[in-house]
């Protein structure tokens, strides 16, 4: 039993004629014959009671007659809920975004409403391990996730946009011992508290390996997961932290003392990432295709 055999059920009961029924449905009377006569073998069952060119429902002609009206009723809601997803009326866009990347993607979500308000926009906040861990189980489609050494073999089941690479700098109080140099080495901070982050962030596992490297473990004196936060516990004299760059560029920098690390640049690459393999929503795609068309244009400015 299909759609389109209850679809032409429906129009022969109603017409009360196979011929006005083809008619209406622009097909030959032997087609809509062969497709009641389809319906009946799958259903095991006679619907009409046929005498000559006339014909009469039976008792489960009567049944499926009425449920009929129903499914077809409920196919059409379905076709016209498929087009409104495909045409992006409705729908959901379900991204992993760790706290850091607000500044980046802020205008992007912005325009991507603009384009499509009906669709709902919603954002798990979470740092990369956890944003991992829902990609995998679908919670979310899309996701933000630092690219490092340390998780090279997990791009092995993701797919990934470059969006953003900025270099780690030390973030200090004003005054710090450091204020006023051109660089430090990791190695000069082995005395130093650290504020690190969440559990769930990968650039603790960054900036851990880059002070092994520098022969030091970090001692830790705070976490937090939100970088405004760990400025002022920075700037109130808790401790010193690591941060990109691009986000100490945006603080008052009388407030804090910036260096750039020496030597090799320990960095905060930050990806957009997928399921390899997987198949995106009609949303998910729109939002891949409008961050690939922004960072196009930014790299033509450069």
């Amino acid at each position: 039993m299909d759609i389109r055999s209850l679809r032409y059920f429906v129009e022969v009961v109603e017409q009360n004629s196979f011929t006005r029924a083809a008619a209406r449905l622009h097909v030959t009377q032997p087609t809509v014959s062969k497709m009641i006569a389809q319906l009946e073998q799958s259903l095991d069952l006679a619907l009409l009671d046929r005498a000559g060119k006339r014909f009469t429902l039976t008792d489960a002609g009567k049944v499926v007659l009425s449920r009929a009206h129903e499914l077809l009723a409920l196919h059409a809601e379905l076709k016209v809920e498929l087009r409104d997803l495909q045409q992006l009326e409705r729908g959901e866009l379900r991204v992993g975004v760790s706290p850091q990347t607000h500044s980046t993607l802020a205008p992007w979500l912005a325009e991507y409403h603009q384009r499509y308000p009906g669709i709902e926009l919603k954002m798990y906040e979470s740092g990369t391990q956890a944003i991992e861990r829902d990609l995998r189980t679908g919670t979310v489609e899309l996701g933000t996730m630092l690219d490092y050494p340390g998780n090279a073999a997990t791009w092995q089941d993701f797919e990934a946009l470059p969006l953003v690479r900025s270099p780690l700098c030390l973030l200090a109080a004003p005054g710090s011992p450091w204020q006023g140099r051109s660089s430090v080495a990791l190695a000069e901070l082995a005395d130093s508290p650290f504020i690190f982050y969440g559990a769930a962030f990968a650039l603790n596992d960054i900036v851990q390996d880059a002070c092994q490297r520098a022969g030091f473990v970090p001692r830790i004196t705070g976490r937090s997961g939100q970088w405004d936060f760990i400025a002022s516990l920075v700037r109130l004299g808790v401790g010193i932290c690591l941060l990109p760059k691009m986000y100490c560029d945006t603080l008052e920098q009388s407030q804090f003392a910036v260096i750039p690390l020496a030597g090799p640049p320990v960095e905060w690459n930050l990806m957009l990432a997928w399921r390899r393999g997987g198949r995106l929503s009609f949303a998910g795609r729109a939002w891949l295709d409008l961050v690939r068309a922004r960072m196009a244009d930014a790299a033509r400015l450069q």
